[in-house]
Protein backbone atom coordinates (compact mmCIF):
# COMPACT_ATOMS: atom_id res chain seq x y z
CA UNK A 1 0.00 0.00 0.00
CA UNK A 2 1.22 3.13 -0.88
CA UNK A 3 1.61 6.49 1.78
CA UNK A 4 2.10 9.68 0.34
CA UNK A 5 4.56 12.03 1.81
CA UNK A 6 4.02 15.54 2.88
CA UNK A 7 6.05 16.66 -0.34
CA UNK A 8 2.80 15.18 -2.40
CA UNK A 9 4.05 13.25 -5.52
CA UNK A 10 0.79 13.58 -7.43
CA UNK A 11 1.51 9.23 -7.99
CA UNK A 12 1.84 8.36 -4.87
CA UNK A 13 -1.17 10.82 -3.58
CA UNK A 14 -3.20 8.67 -6.64
CA UNK A 15 -2.03 5.69 -5.52
CA UNK A 16 -2.97 6.25 -1.77
CA UNK A 17 -6.90 6.94 -2.87
CA UNK A 18 -7.13 4.42 -5.27
CA UNK A 19 -6.78 1.75 -1.96
CA UNK A 20 -9.07 3.80 0.12
CA UNK A 21 -11.65 4.35 -2.52
CA UNK A 22 -14.10 1.38 -1.42
CA UNK A 23 -14.48 2.65 2.10
CA UNK A 24 -14.16 5.90 1.72
CA UNK A 25 -17.18 7.30 2.41
CA UNK A 26 -17.86 4.84 5.76
CA UNK A 27 -14.30 5.81 6.70
CA UNK A 28 -15.31 9.34 6.87
CA UNK A 29 -18.60 9.43 8.15
CA UNK A 30 -17.06 7.12 11.25
CA UNK A 31 -13.87 9.75 11.77
CA UNK A 32 -16.01 12.69 11.50
CA UNK A 33 -18.64 11.24 13.64
CA UNK A 34 -21.45 12.06 11.14
CA UNK A 35 -20.07 15.57 10.77
CA UNK A 36 -18.96 15.24 6.85
CA UNK A 37 -23.14 15.21 6.32
CA UNK A 38 -23.70 18.31 7.60
CA UNK A 39 -20.08 19.28 5.92
CA UNK A 40 -21.33 18.55 2.46
CA UNK A 41 -24.00 20.49 2.95
CA UNK A 42 -23.36 23.41 4.51
CA UNK A 43 -20.66 23.73 1.08
CA UNK A 44 -23.58 23.63 -1.04
CA UNK A 45 -25.37 26.40 0.78
CA UNK A 46 -22.30 28.46 0.78
CA UNK A 47 -21.80 28.12 -2.71
CA UNK A 48 -24.99 29.51 -3.61
CA UNK A 49 -25.72 27.26 -6.50
CA UNK A 50 -28.60 28.04 -8.96
CA UNK A 51 -30.79 25.81 -10.84
CA UNK A 52 -28.85 24.98 -14.74
CA UNK A 53 -25.45 26.18 -13.63
CA UNK A 54 -22.32 24.23 -14.31
CA UNK A 55 -20.26 23.44 -11.47
CA UNK A 56 -17.08 21.42 -11.63
CA UNK A 57 -16.36 18.95 -8.04
CA UNK A 58 -12.53 19.08 -7.85
CA UNK A 59 -11.23 16.17 -6.16
CA UNK A 60 -14.82 14.72 -6.26
CA UNK A 61 -13.55 11.26 -4.97
CA UNK A 62 -16.75 8.80 -5.09
CA UNK A 63 -18.63 12.00 -5.88
CA UNK A 64 -20.95 12.19 -2.92
CA UNK A 65 -20.07 16.20 -2.46
CA UNK A 66 -20.91 16.21 -6.13
CA UNK A 67 -24.62 14.36 -5.38
CA UNK A 68 -24.68 16.84 -2.58
CA UNK A 69 -23.86 20.12 -5.33
CA UNK A 70 -26.29 18.49 -7.62
CA UNK A 71 -29.29 18.90 -5.35
CA UNK A 72 -29.22 22.52 -6.00
CA UNK A 73 -30.59 22.12 -9.55
CA UNK A 74 -26.83 23.17 -10.95
CA UNK A 75 -25.61 20.20 -13.54
CA UNK A 76 -22.60 19.55 -12.04
CA UNK A 77 -19.07 17.09 -12.97
CA UNK A 78 -17.35 15.28 -10.52
CA UNK A 79 -13.75 15.41 -11.44
CA UNK A 80 -10.53 13.64 -9.75
CA UNK A 81 -7.16 12.55 -10.24
CA UNK A 82 -7.48 8.95 -8.86
CA UNK A 83 -9.68 6.27 -11.09
CA UNK A 84 -10.24 4.17 -8.24
CA UNK A 85 -11.90 6.70 -6.22
CA UNK A 86 -14.35 8.20 -9.72
CA UNK A 87 -14.87 3.73 -9.79
CA UNK A 88 -16.15 3.93 -6.03
CA UNK A 89 -18.47 6.46 -6.72
CA UNK A 90 -19.49 4.65 -10.10
CA UNK A 91 -23.27 4.32 -9.34
CA UNK A 92 -23.54 8.15 -8.13
CA UNK A 93 -25.70 9.38 -11.28
CA UNK A 94 -23.64 12.41 -12.03
CA UNK A 95 -20.82 13.01 -14.76
CA UNK A 96 -17.20 11.77 -13.96
CA UNK A 97 -14.02 13.39 -15.43
CA UNK A 98 -10.21 11.75 -14.45
CA UNK A 99 -8.39 14.63 -14.34
CA UNK A 100 -5.35 16.52 -13.01
CA UNK A 101 -6.41 19.45 -10.62
CA UNK A 102 -2.77 21.39 -12.08
CA UNK A 103 -3.82 20.82 -15.71
CA UNK A 104 -7.62 20.75 -15.65
CA UNK A 105 -9.33 18.82 -18.73
CA UNK A 106 -11.62 22.45 -19.41
CA UNK A 107 -11.25 25.09 -21.63
CA UNK A 108 -11.55 28.32 -20.08
CA UNK A 109 -14.33 29.95 -18.61
CA UNK A 110 -16.01 26.42 -18.82
CA UNK A 111 -17.66 26.95 -15.01
CA UNK A 112 -20.01 29.20 -13.18
CA UNK A 113 -18.78 28.09 -10.10
CA UNK A 114 -16.18 25.56 -8.87
CA UNK A 115 -15.57 24.20 -5.50
CA UNK A 116 -12.96 21.22 -4.04
CA UNK A 117 -13.32 19.40 -0.75
CA UNK A 118 -10.68 18.83 1.83
CA UNK A 119 -8.63 17.69 -1.87
CA UNK A 120 -6.62 21.16 -2.21
CA UNK A 121 -3.86 19.78 0.23
CA UNK A 122 -3.42 17.05 -1.58
CA UNK A 123 -2.65 18.83 -5.23
CA UNK A 124 1.04 18.88 -5.46
CA UNK A 125 1.35 22.53 -5.86
CA UNK A 126 -1.97 23.96 -4.53
CA UNK A 127 -1.54 27.55 -5.58
CA UNK A 128 -1.09 26.40 -9.21
CA UNK A 129 -4.48 24.48 -8.30
CA UNK A 130 -5.95 27.57 -7.60
CA UNK A 131 -4.84 29.67 -10.60
CA UNK A 132 -5.95 26.38 -12.77
CA UNK A 133 -9.45 26.16 -11.15
CA UNK A 134 -10.10 29.96 -11.96
CA UNK A 135 -8.68 29.73 -15.20
CA UNK A 136 -11.80 27.30 -16.30
CA UNK A 137 -13.99 29.69 -14.24
CA UNK A 138 -16.38 32.56 -15.57
CA UNK A 139 -15.37 35.99 -14.36
CA UNK A 140 -17.69 36.52 -12.03
CA UNK A 141 -17.76 33.05 -11.00
CA UNK A 142 -17.61 31.67 -7.37
CA UNK A 143 -15.34 29.40 -5.49
CA UNK A 144 -15.68 27.54 -2.39
CA UNK A 145 -12.82 25.57 -0.91
CA UNK A 146 -13.61 22.98 2.27
CA UNK A 147 -11.03 21.93 3.86
CA UNK A 148 -9.68 21.26 7.59
CA UNK A 149 -8.55 24.35 9.14
CA UNK A 150 -7.37 25.63 12.51
CA UNK A 151 -9.76 25.38 15.86
CA UNK A 152 -10.47 28.70 16.85
CA UNK A 153 -10.97 27.53 20.76
CA UNK A 154 -7.23 26.89 21.71
CA UNK A 155 -7.94 23.80 24.42
CA UNK A 156 -10.11 22.37 21.88
CA UNK A 157 -7.15 23.01 19.14
CA UNK A 158 -4.63 20.77 21.74
CA UNK A 159 -7.75 17.97 22.03
CA UNK A 160 -8.18 17.98 18.52
CA UNK A 161 -4.92 17.79 17.62
CA UNK A 162 -4.50 14.51 19.47
CA UNK A 163 -7.47 13.19 17.95
CA UNK A 164 -5.76 13.48 14.72
CA UNK A 165 -2.44 12.23 15.78
CA UNK A 166 -3.77 9.28 18.34
CA UNK A 167 -7.17 8.05 17.48
CA UNK A 168 -7.72 8.92 14.04
CA UNK A 169 -4.84 6.25 12.66
CA UNK A 170 -6.12 3.63 15.41
CA UNK A 171 -9.87 4.23 14.10
CA UNK A 172 -9.25 4.14 10.42
CA UNK A 173 -7.42 0.94 11.13
CA UNK A 174 -10.43 -0.71 12.32
CA UNK A 175 -12.49 1.09 9.14
CA UNK A 176 -10.74 1.63 6.53
CA UNK A 177 -8.63 0.05 3.47
CA UNK A 178 -5.76 1.78 3.89
CA UNK A 179 -4.84 2.85 7.37
CA UNK A 180 -1.67 4.14 6.16
CA UNK A 181 -3.68 7.17 4.24
CA UNK A 182 -5.31 8.43 7.29
CA UNK A 183 -1.54 8.97 8.91
CA UNK A 184 -0.69 11.19 5.85
CA UNK A 185 -4.49 12.90 6.45
CA UNK A 186 -3.39 13.77 9.89
CA UNK A 187 0.33 14.70 9.24
CA UNK A 188 -1.04 17.25 6.36
CA UNK A 189 -3.76 18.55 8.31
CA UNK A 190 -1.38 19.99 11.10
CA UNK A 191 1.05 21.33 8.35
CA UNK A 192 -1.62 22.98 6.69
CA UNK A 193 -2.12 27.43 7.05
CA UNK A 194 -4.23 28.20 9.01
CA UNK A 195 -7.55 30.39 7.98
CA UNK A 196 -6.21 34.00 7.34
CA UNK A 197 -3.23 32.68 5.53
CA UNK A 198 -4.97 29.97 3.10
CA UNK A 199 -7.21 32.78 2.51
CA UNK A 200 -4.10 35.51 1.24
CA UNK A 201 -3.01 32.32 -0.66
CA UNK A 202 -6.64 32.06 -2.65
CA UNK A 203 -6.50 35.86 -3.10
CA UNK A 204 -3.06 35.69 -4.68
CA UNK A 205 -3.75 33.22 -7.14
CA UNK A 206 -6.52 34.15 -9.62
CA UNK A 207 -9.24 35.11 -6.91
CA UNK A 208 -10.53 38.07 -5.25
CA UNK A 209 -12.54 38.93 -1.53
CA UNK A 210 -11.65 35.81 -0.18
CA UNK A 211 -13.68 35.10 3.23
CA UNK A 212 -13.94 32.02 5.23
CA UNK A 213 -16.91 30.76 7.53
CA UNK A 214 -15.59 28.15 9.91
CA UNK A 215 -17.52 24.76 10.85
CA UNK A 216 -17.59 22.77 14.11
CA UNK A 217 -15.06 24.80 16.09
CA UNK A 218 -12.86 25.45 13.13
CA UNK A 219 -12.00 21.76 12.36
CA UNK A 220 -13.46 22.66 8.71
CA UNK A 221 -13.78 26.19 7.48
CA UNK A 222 -15.24 27.01 4.13
CA UNK A 223 -13.53 29.45 2.24
CA UNK A 224 -15.13 31.53 -0.94
CA UNK A 225 -14.20 34.00 -3.38
CA UNK A 226 -15.01 35.06 -6.69
CA UNK A 227 -12.99 34.90 -10.16
CA UNK A 228 -11.95 38.79 -11.22
CA UNK A 229 -14.28 40.19 -13.70
CA UNK A 230 -12.29 40.48 -17.05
Amino acid sequence: MAKASLDKDPFDVASMFDDVGDKYDLTNTVLSFGQDRMWRRRTRERLNLKPGEKVLDLAAGTAVSTVEMAKSGAWCVACDFSQGMLAAGRRRPVPKVVGDAMRLPFADGTFDAVTISYGLRNIHDHRAGLREMARVTKPGGRLTVAEFSTPVVPVFGTVYKEYLMRLLPTVARAVSSNPEAYVYLAESIRAWPDQEELAEQINANGWSDCGWQNLTLGIVALHSAVKPAA
